[in-house]
This record gives structure tokens, C-alpha cells and sequence, in this order.
């Protein structure tokens, strides 16, 4: 058995070859992160030999540059183990290999392997690595349309003060047809009451009428805001009202492809309380294998849900915080899901009640709920099973 460490790099990696023994068969030698730098590499490992059932290829987990060569690796049929640093970082210890270059860390990663000291991570395959990528860009349009609703926020704040009291959200269909059509107060005092109110009728299917168009033209009229100088502050709310409707149209499509390729997948994640398809797609491409995970705790602890404490000498601080390290997505989908759990599901609710009388805030008390997901989740996966809640003694 051959064992070939590469350290990887963005624009190139470091390749060695040692035997079950631990000697060195191919002293380190550089290849290039593309096709011919792919080629280089099995022509120089030919020469050992043609089985490939013969290599065990180990690297680590090093941003996004060891996707490329992995999924080659695995298409071509070779055995490929990724490492997480910390593995890696204990067997620099055992060598005494305290500096760290290209070449000492293919010897720290090949020997890491040999002597077993390393636990085999279920890296994702192709649809989960899709499946976390969809999940994540599509925080990225939410935020960004969160974004996009903080200036729309503000801007009405100057030139329309008022209008949001005359709905329960300002992003809500009926008022946001309303803006489309009557960006200004000016405009909105001037329009036509018939057509404020067919707008008003068709966005909110009949549950707004003539009353309510009557409403907000009086409204507009005793509006005292910025005037709209040159259009400027229209021309910028319709901008940004176009541009959110494109993020969360975009948002919508990817929801759907994240929903679809979960199902593709045997996860019971969807049977907790709080959990829908995007959220345990988030959880699932996060996790990836859940057998990396030794507890709950662990598990927490790489969500960034684990405690925080600050101490020194015999001085030790009375706030806990969350240490907020490892995945903020994972961190942030179990926060929704037990957000969404203590409203609906009896065991969360109960235990949600039993801290609030414990006299703790609800941001503290969610912390404390999300653990508790990390624990269920835990266990989901782990046993593969179905959740079913369990309700504390009377």
C-alpha cells in the first residue's frame, strides 16, 4: 500500500509517496492545481505501480482547493481520505515537527494516515457539496434582501413618514403594490380613487377596499417628509423595490432546487419540530456526517452553541456567551429551527416556559433551545430515526 500525502495550496500542491513502512517511494515533488498538474501526478505514481487499489490519497480540508482534486481523485476510482487540521496538528506533535512547510506537511498528512491516527470523515459527495452551495447562496440573497429592506425602511422613513402605520409590514404584498404605483406621498394624494382602490382590491384579494384607499390619500396629504427633489428618492425606492423582487424571486428558485435535491437524500431531519426541507438541507450539507461527531456536545461545539466562559486566576466572569466558532450556517439554521420549535412543539414549548420562570430573556432562553435542537438533531441522525417528542413529568 502506497500512501500519497499532498498538502494543498490554490495554485499548486506538494506530493509524497511513502509505503506502509514509512519510507519515502517518491521524494516530495510539486504539480500544478490544473489539468496537466492532475496528469503529472499519475504519471509519476504509474511508475509504482498500475493498481490503483494500491494508493490511499490523503489531504486536507484547506478552504475550497481540495474540492477539485478530490472529486477527480474519486471519479478515477482511487481512495481518497480528507483530514481535518486539528487530525493533522496532533501527529505534528507526535513527530516534533515544529516548522511547518510544503514538504514537512505532506510527511505530517502521509503519517498521519499510516498510523491510523485519524478518524474517517464521510466527505460529501457531489450532491450534498451542491446541496451545501445552494443552501449557502441562498442565505446570501436573504441577507441581501435584508439588506435592500433597511434602505427602502429608511428612505420611506424620510420622504413618507407614516405610510408603514397603515400596514402591518411594508413588505407585505398589498403595500408594496401600493409603493410600486405611488412611490411619494405627493403621488399617492393625487391618485385617482377608483385605481388606488382596484390596486388595493387585487393585491389584497378583496380585503382592502374604497375605505382603505380613502385612508391613505388622507394620509399622503398630511405627510410631512422630504419633498422629491429631481424624482430622486422615487426613482431610488423603485430601484430597490425591483431589486428585491428579483433576490427574493431568485431565493424562491433556489428553495425550490434545495427542496428537491433533499428529498433525494434518506434524512429524517424533516420530522423535528421546526425543521422544513431548506432548513434540514442547511443542517444536512453542514453536518455532513454526523459519525465525525463523537456527542452532542461535540456536535455543538462545531455549530459555535457551545459556552463560552472567561476566567483568570481565581476572577471569573458572570456572563456566558456563545462561543459563535465553526459553522455560522449550521449555528443559524438550528437558531431558526428552535425559534419556530418553541412555538409549536410541546416538549420545546415546555422547556421554553420553564426558563422564561427561571427569569431568563428570550434571546438567552432561545441559546438554551438551540442546544437542546443540537441534542435532538444528534440523535436523529445518528439513529437515522423518526422524532418524537418526549414531554417532561407532570
Amino acid at each position: 500500500m502506497f500512501i500519497v500525502g499532498i498538502d494543498i495550496a490554490k495554485r499548486g500542491h506538494m506530493v509524497r509517496v511513502v509505503d506502509s513502512e514509512g519510507r519515502t517511494v517518491c521524494r516530495p515533488f510539486s504539480i500544478r492545481n490544473s489539468c496537466s498538474g492532475y496528469n503529472t501526478l499519475l504519471e509519476r505514481l504509474r511508475k509504482l505501480t498500475n493498481h490503483k487499489s494500491e494508493f490511499l490519497f490523503a489531504m486536507e480540508s484547506t478552504s475550497l482547493y481540495w474540492l477539485a482534486l478530490y472529486t477527480r481523485l474519486r471519479k478515477e476510482g482511487y481512495q481518497v481520505v480528507v483530514l481535518n487540521p486539528i487530525q493533522t496538528d496532533a501527529m505534528r506533535e507526535m513527530l516534533m515537527q515544529e516548522n511547518k512547510t510544503d514538504k514537512i506537511d505532506t510527511l505530517v498528512i502521509a503519517e498521519t494516515i499510516r498510523f491510523g491516527r485519524y478518524k474517517a470523515s464521510s466527505v460529501p459527495q457531489e450532491k450534498l457539496l451542491a446541496l451545501r452551495e445552494l443552501c449557502r447562496n441562498r442565505f446570501y440573497l436573504i441577507d441581501m434582501g435584508s439588506d435592500l429592506k433597511r434602505k427602502i425602511t429608511t428612505l420611506l422613513d424620510q420622504v413618507f413618514p407614516g405610510f408603514e402605520s397603515q400596514f402591518s409590514t411594508i413588505f407585505g404584498k398589498t403595500a408594496l403594490a401600493v409603493l410600486r404605483q405611488y412611490p411619494t406621498p405627493e403621488k399617492l394624494s393625487r391618485a385617482q380613487t377608483g385605481k388606488l382602490t382596484e390596486v388595493l382590491q387585487a393585491a389584497s384579494n378583496g380585503r382592502f377596499g374604497e375605505w382603505k384607499a380613502t385612508q391613505l390619500k388622507e394620509l399622503a396629504r398630511d405627510s410631512f417628509g422630504i419633498l422629491d427633489c429631481e424624482g430622486a428618492y422615487s426613482a431610488l425606492l423603485l430601484m430597490y423595490l425591483d431589486q428585491l423582487q428579483s433576490l427574493q424571486d431568485a431565493a424562491a428558485a433556489l428553495e425550490k432546487r434545495i427542496a428537491s435535491l433533499f428529498s433525494q437524500f434518506d434524512s429524517t431531519l424533516t420530522s423535528i419540530t421546526g425543521i422544513g426541507p431548506v432548513l434540514g438541507a442547511v443542517i444536512l450539507s453542514e453536518i455532513r456526517d454526523i459519525s465525525c461527531f463523537a456527542s452532542a456536545d461535540k456536535l455543538a461545539a462545531y455549530a459555535g452553541l457551545n459556552l463560552k466562559v472567561k476566567q483568570s486566576g481565581d476572577m471569573k466572569s458572570s456572563a456566558v456567551h456563545m462561543s459563535k466558532r465553526g459553522s455560522p450556517y449550521l449555528r443559524r439554521a438550528i437558531w431558526m429551527a428552535g425559534a419556530i420549535a418553541v412555538q409549536f412543539d410541546p416538549m420545546f414549548k415546555a422547556y421554553y416556559e420553564k426558563k422564561s420562570a427561571e427569569g431568563l430573556r428570550y434571546m438567552n432562553i432561545i441559546g438554551h433551545v438551540s442546544k437542546k435542537m443540537t441534542a435532538v438533531i444528534f440523535a436523529v441522525m445518528r439513529d437515522n430515526k423518526i422524532y418524537e417528542p418526549v414531554l417532561p413529568a407532570a
